[in-house]
Order: C-alpha cells, then sequence, then structure tokens
C-alpha cells in the first residue's frame, strides 16, 4: 500500500472515531440506544427507530461496512476541503 492510500485509510478512520463519538453522545457504551443513530438507521433501513437493538445495530455495520467506509472516507475528503481541523 502506498503513503497516499495509507494516509486515505487513516483519515477515513479517524472520521469515523469522530463521528461515532459526536453521534453517541450519551450512549457511548451502548451506540444502539443513541437517537440519533437509531433516527440514521431509521432513514437507512426503514425500521424503525424504537425497534433498534443491539442485534441490529451490529448486523447494520457488519453487513453495510463497505458503505460505512466510504462514507467515512467522504468525510475526511470533506473536512479536507473545509479547512477544519476538527478540534474546537
Amino acid at each position: 500500500m502506498d503513503g497516499q492510500a495509507s494516509a486515505y485509510n487513516r483519515d477515513g478512520m479517524l472520521e469515523t472515531a469522530r463521528f461515532l463519538w459526536a453521534a453517541t453522545r450519551g450512549h457511548r457504551l451502548r451506540p444502539w440506544r443513541s437517537p440519533f443513530l437509531c433516527w440514521r438507521l431509521e432513514t437507512f433501513t426503514g425500521k424503525h427507530a424504537d425497534a433498534v437493538g443491539a442485534r441490529d445495530f451490529w448486523q447494520f455495520l457488519v453487513a453495510e461496512r463497505g458503505q460505512l467506509l466510504r462514507f467515512s472516507r467522504w468525510l475526511a475528503e470533506m473536512r479536507g476541503y473545509s479547512g477544519h481541523s476538527g478540534r474546537e
């Protein structure tokens, strides 16, 4: 893997961590209870947010890991365009 691809993957992983940290506020040990993530799962899968449980959450992560990786890379790219460092 060349240096550019390695940096790209590292940036995607960092964006994933940043996104999850923000999205699971108050529910970090049980992310499937996060109202924001439940709402996002509802809009993506159609399953009602009140019915999302731990099993649904983990199945979604495994089944859609490719989409989630692409989303993370996109987040990193958009952050790069904005000039935002991620530190407030």
